[in-house]
């Protein structure tokens, strides 16, 4: 059929916000238990609550959580590893009260058993990161009744809920990745101390572990791995017995293993098969029965599936995913959650098949389908890597993903650009990613360009990258997200005067940091954004409490600094127009961080949305709210650019 012509922006597009939301799920970790896979579906539409689906050997997916429960920890306030099936039951940290419970997984319809004690407070006691030995769940835990910082260790639950916690490892600041050894006699853990983030300076810690008259004992603890300037993370036991786990020391997160005569390293990758440690539960690598490991790695901001060989070459897998989480490992096949830039995320199961040191992907099986969008992949933009020059004098290489615009229904005005949306993800050690996005896509099937800046800090690139924001955020990423628009200006591939900057969390810091230093944003939209960071560095939870003392500066020492580069303390010099999307229940980024940039810019009569959200936390999960925030922000960036948009 002939092309209509429209101008850019204002597409019709059959990618509307309650498409985007409809049956839309979070996929989640991705667990085995004998011939059952589980995984977990953060669902919107269920006021986003986390379910946890059991799939069984018929073909068959159960959900395990009746009405009323959601597997999701406060952990870190940003959670992960909320839950394990173990030998046909189910360990969970429930919502809304934060106990550990427990369910027989058999047991359709049951109700979950608490096994820990009621806090003294409400989510006083927080659990994560579990694994069950003789009858205890070993798991970290997270203690908020200490007066002053939260206490975070490892520690022993009566599976039977019969006693109290017992506690393992205390002392360290935080405590990860509890594991045990196949023979269940040793226990192993990450450690880290403040000021040290987990992607900064960790040790891999092992100690003896047993189980005498109900009662828990480790030995003497080792240093195995790790110190000062070393990221170790993810140990994970071989059915052998022998350890490993993923460094840095090489500036890449490569695999090694714990031998009795060295530590050696089993990948040389300049790749990252880890990633930085947000969330617990994160699995990039597993073993097959004969011994050999399947790992994902990112390179170029990208996903790639691989197995390592016995011989010691690395192999990838020919598969169409380009992001890649959560791998489990069985003992012939692998299953993850996959997703392209032309698909959404499934959970895939992919046998290891072909020669021992040539191995291949045989046919996948998808366990968890993505959604029937009904669209034809016309729809689609697909991303390309980009990289160009950034920096004061473009001495250094940014790199990002390209998306154009995408419709196939219509053509835009001839000569005429797009507008840009620059999109900041929320790391600041995050990165891009690959997969279909239809937030993403909304956006490009109604003639916006977008461009997700992969800005120096972010991960995928290597540690040096990755500390090129040390002590320069709201510097080097602002420079990283100008020149990405700039630099896409320059080649005709957007309206140098319709660029817009969005982003949430660290991102809304960039956004509010970049309109403050620059006039080259036509408009900005900021989601529970950093405003200012003295109020951040005083108010933040434990996690991050000390995080900003390598991005910025110790605190209170460096305090002119945090002044200096808080965007709240420049408003003066923030003309562009602002959308703001906030969450009322935000514990990481605070309300009060929002409307002060809000009552700034009305104050100064500065063209400003405020969008407060009630039960939202930090990041929005209910689909009423994804609705809102993507009906809001179209429709002031046709009141901002001048265009109508077509619904």
């Amino acid at each position: 059929m002939p092309h209509s012509t429209i101008p850019h922006g204002e597409w019709p597009s059959p990618i509307t916000p309650d498409l985007v939301v409809a049956a839309s799920v979070s996929l989640g970790e991705v667990l085995l238990d004998g011939p059952d896979v589980c995984w977990s579906e953060l669902r919107p539409a269920e006021g986003g609550r986390v379910q946890v689906v059991r799939r069984t050997s018929d073909g068959a997916n159960h959900d395990l959580l009746p009405e009323g429960f959601s597997a999701r920890t406060r952990v870190h306030e940003y959670g992960g590893g909320a839950w394990l099936v173990d030998d046909g039951r189910l360990y969970f940290t429930n919502w809304t009260d934060q106990r550990l419970h427990r369910l027989a997984v058999d047991d359709a319809g049951g109700t979950p058993e608490p096994i820990t004690p009621e806090p003294p407070t409400p989510a006083a006691y927080r659990y994560a990161d579990m694994r069950v030995l003789d009858g205890f769940v070993i798991c970290v835990m997270e203690r908020h009744d200490t007066g002053g910082e939260a206490a975070n260790e490892i520690v022993a639950v009566p599976v039977d809920g019969s006693g109290p916690p017992q506690v393992l490892v205390t002392g360290p600041d935080f405590v990860a990745n509890p594991r045990l050894s196949p023979s269940g006699m040793q226990l192993v853990w990450i450690q880290w101390d403040h000021p040290n983030m987990p992607w900064d300076s960790t040790e891999l810690c092992a100690a003896a572990i047993e189980v005498v008259d109900g009662t828990v004992r480790i030995g003497e603890t080792q240093v195995v791995a790790g110190g000062p300037g070393e990221s170790v993370i993810q140990p994970v036991f071989r059915a052998d017995g022998e350890l490993h786990f993923l460094s840095d020391r090489t500036d890449w997160w490569n695999a090694y293993a714990v031998t009795e005569a060295a530590i050696v390293e089993r990948t040389q990758l300049e790749a990252e098969i880890g990633t930085p440690q947000w969330v617990f539960g994160m699995a990039r690598y597993g073993f097959l029965a004969d011994g050999r490991m399947v790992l994902a790695y990112a390179s170029d901001g990208l996903d790639r599936l691989a197995v390592l060989g016995l011989d010691g070459s690395v192999t990838d897998l020919d598969l169409p995913y380009t992001e890649i989480a959560s791998v489990a490992v069985r003992q012939t096949s692998v299953v993850f959650v996959g997703a392209g830039f032309d698909r959404e995320a499934v959970v895939v199961e992919v046998p290891i098949e072909g020669d021992v040191n040539a191995p291949v992907a045989g046919e996948p099986t998808v366990l968890r389908e993505a959604r029937d969008l009904g669209l034809d992949p016309a729809w689609f933009s697909v991303a390309e890597s980009v990289s160009f020059p950034s920096g004061s004098a473009g001495e250094r290489t940014a790199h990002a993903l390209y998306y154009p615009p995408s419709n196939p229904d219509v053509e835009p005005p001839e000569g005429e650009a797009p507008p840009l949306l620059v999109l900041i993800h929320g790391g600041p050690t995050a990165m891009a990613r690959g997969r279909l996005d239809l937030a993403k896509q909304y956006w490009t099937s109604r003639g916006f360009a977008l461009v997700d800046v992969n800005y120096g800090g972010s991960t995928g690139y290597g540690r040096p990258y990755r500390e090129l924001l040390q002590g320069r955020w709201g510097i080097v990423d602002v420079e990283d997200c100008i020149s990405a628009a700039t630099h896409l200006a320059e080649q005709g591939l957007a309206d140098p005067e319709r660029l817009c900057i969005r982003g949430g969390s660290a991102g809304g810091f960039t956004v509010l940091a970049a309109l403050v230093q620059s006039d080259v944003f036509a408009a900005g939209a900021s989601s529970y954004g950093v405003a200012d960071l003295t109020a951040l560095a005083e108010e933040t939870h434990k996690f991050e409490s000390r995080y900003l003392d390598g991005l910025v500066g110790p605190y209170p020492e460096a305090k002119s600094v945090y002044e200096e580069r808080s965007p709240i303390n420049h408003v003066d010099q923030l003309d562009s127009p602002l959308i703001v999307f906030q969450g009322l229940e935000d514990e990481i980024v605070p309300p009060n961080q929002s409307e002060m940039v809000v009552e700034a810019l009305q104050a100064k009569g500065v063209t400003v949305e405020y969008h407060p959200f009630e039960g939202e936390q930090h990041g929005f999960r209910k689909s009423e709210t994804v609705i809102a925030v993507l009906e809001a922000e179209l429709a002031f960036y046709g009141r901002v650019l001048g265009f109508t948009p077509a619904s």
